[in-house]
């Protein structure tokens, strides 16, 4: 089965479906699955270097409240699927470009599983610019990368328009939010789901295929 999972890296909603989708997955063990990542991008008008991550908050909710609120269920979120959020340890709101350009090229050395739970970690967890080049190559490194290899990469244009054609191929689609679930281009569902749905949508689209 294919499930393509439209999401951003720096959308903390998406960390937690990604969470719900793997305890959907575990519920159903006989389901063979390959995931593909896709990029949507919550901020495509973002600066490079991003921007201070109050202000972006401000500017996006409208007061310190609301954020706090925001702020408060997530957490409550978080905590169900085993994510400590660390939103104080975060500065900045980075462009997420380039960590998507990070997983087509990790895309083209193996599984980007890793990879990507390795970008939500690092933002939300540790508090760092995954924007920035060189977390991002560290991250790379982890997983086997040579460095010289994608830090050159990174720092070329790479792969950028690629990055924006799959935003907008989203949007044609009528993604205007994520996490987005596609299950073998058949079945479609939006939002970090609780895991019993994305279950039922495993066994939706599982159906569909015994049935072909």
């Amino acid at each position: 089965m294919k499930i393509d999972i439209i999401f951003d890296t720096v959308c903390p909603w998406c960390f937690i479906g990604k969470k719900r989708l793997e305890m959907a997955l575990a519920a159903r063990p006989h389901i063979q699955v390959k995931q593909n990542w896709k990029p949507f991008l919550l901020n495509p008008e973002m600066p490079p270097g991003g921007i201070d991550q109050t202000a972006y908050l401000i500017k996006k909710f409208g007061s310190q409240a609301r954020i706090n609120h925001m702020y408060g269920t997530l957490d409550e979120a978080g905590q169900s699927v085993e994510i400590d959020f660390a939103f104080d340890r975060i500065s900045k709101t980075p462009n997420s470009i380039s960590s998507h350009r990070l997983l087509l090229y990790a895309g083209r050395h193996g599984p980007v599983d890793s990879v990507v739970e390795a970008l939500f970690v690092e933002f939300f967890i540790k508090g760092r610019d995954t924007g920035d080049t060189d977390v991002l190559v560290e991250i790379g490194a982890t997983h086997g990368f040579e460095e010289g290899e994608l830090r050159a990469y990174l720092e070329s244009n790479d792969d950028e328009g690629e990055i924006y054609d799959l935003n907008v191929q989203a949007h044609r689609l009528g993604i205007n939010g994520v996490p987005a679930f596609s299950f073998n281009s058949k079945f479609m569902i939006t939002g970090a789901q609780d895991s019993q749905v994305l279950a039922r949508m495993l066994d939706a689209a599982q159906a569909t295929e015994t049935a072909a």
